[in-house]
């Protein structure tokens, strides 16, 4: 069994912000929240994301964020980040992409929980620190974060923390889906050992079957807003 502290729950609604002379909407402005908050199969009380085609629905219910991953990124950006940096809806500190694997199982308050897949960096925190390389830093570093689905419903608060009850038998951590889908995109054997998670979101699990049918799927897009 492991556990996660929780730093900070941060939540918050779609806001408009000006990219390249046109307004998006963006929900990866988010603040801390100290009360107990109901999460349900789509999100927590109180949060919401503004792109519903790449962010939020019940596979992508809750972002979650290593705080250990917070030093490099203040170095990088020479400035103090405050929890909820990176639009995570989970600050957490003692389980990083290394130990988390896809189809584990959390406890979180009343609810149960389950990693889906790792992060997948978009354009908008480029917007956010004006800086255009950090969402391909983050894939080339693999602090990625990771997201939930919610098994269970119920009320949740930050003192709860996330404790695994269990791990899935395949063991494909967060760090060796990112290494296969952003690194090693010919692993052939790499990506039909992830295939067998039948746990792994849609999304990565379409990409993965066309890669295998010999169709390349570009993520950049997603990386620089070209979308």
């Amino acid at each position: 069994m492991s556990y996660a502290e929780i730093l900070s729950i941060n939540i918050g609604k779609p806001k408009q912000i000006q990219f390249k002379n046109k307004e998006v909407s963006t929900g990866i402005l988010k603040l801390p929240a100290n009360e107990s908050l109901f999460l349900s199969w789509l999100n927590l009380e109180g949060d919401g994301q503004g792109d519903l085609v790449h962010h939020g629905g019940k596979e992508k219910a809750v972002c979650v964020y290593p705080y250990e991953h917070y030093p490099f990124w203040e170095k990088e950006l020479q400035k103090t980040l405050d929890f909820g940096a990176f639009g995570e809806n989970l600050t957490i500190r003692g389980l990083a992409e290394t130990d988390v694997c896809i189809g584990d199982i959390f406890k979180f308050g009343e609810a149960l929980v389950q990693v889906s897949q790792p992060r997948q960096p978009c354009y908008k925190l480029s917007i956010k620190y004006d800086a255009p390389d950090m969402p391909l830093t983050m894939q080339k570093t693999g602090f990625t974060g990771f997201y939930l689905r919610v098994l269970e419903e119920g009320l949740v608060s930050k003192a709860d923390g996330l404790t695994r009850i269990s791990r899935h038998p395949r063991a494909i951590t967060v760090s060796y889906a990112n290494r296969i889908m952003h690194h090693a995109k010919e692993d052939i054997a790499g990506i039909k050992k992830i295939l067998e998670v039948k746990e792994l979101s849609v999304n990565w699990r379409a990409t993965f079957v066309k890669r295998l049918d010999g169709i390349e799927v570009n993520p950049q897009e997603r990386l620089t807003g070209n979308l």
